[in-house]
């Protein structure tokens, strides 16, 4: 594989999408707030989702760089990361930004939290997740895939 094409060629760079989202959930719950109502409960939950997935990706991320490869999906991936997050999802940061976005959502007391969520995990899913998997098996061949066999996308 030459250096140029030595990444999957995402579609976007996932904190800019995930970032986007947040700008268009908050500008809804501005114009239309839609609360979800259920304090202090909501608050107890978002806290809980965000520091979860706070967690995940810290821990996602520390675990992607001790094993030497880049975090960065515009990089080459110089080696199938398999433990940490990694033993029980292929995407710890992806599940760690989605759990972090719908905390904030609890703790903003809004619903559009999900209905904004949806399309930014479609798009990740398709123009990220499966070129990164698509390149990856194309790099790595057979240890990439079974490890894909034996471990979850998601949760």
């Amino acid at each position: 594989m030459n250096d140029k094409a030595d990444n999957p060629g995402v579609a976007v760079f996932p904190p800019l999408l995930f970032l986007l989202a947040l700008i268009v959930m908050l500008a809804l719950r501005y114009f239309w707030p839609l609360s979800i109502g259920g304090r202090p409960l909501t608050m107890v939950l978002g806290i809980v989702l965000a520091a979860m997935g706070i967690f995940s990706i810290a821990w996602g991320r520390t675990t992607m760089v001790r094993g030497g490869t880049n975090v960065n999906p515009a990089m080459p991936t110089t080696a199938i990361i398999t433990g940490g997050p990694f033993r029980f999802t292929r995407n710890p940061l992806y599940v760690g930004v989605m759990c972090l976005f719908l905390g904030i959502s609890l703790l903003l007391d809004t619903w559009w939290g999900i209905p904004v969520l949806i399309p930014a995990f479609l798009i990740l899913h398709s123009g990220v997740v499966l070129r990164e998997e698509a390149y990856l098996e194309r790099k790595f061949g057979e240890p990439y895939r079974a490890y894909k066999a034996g471990v979850r996308r998601y949760l």
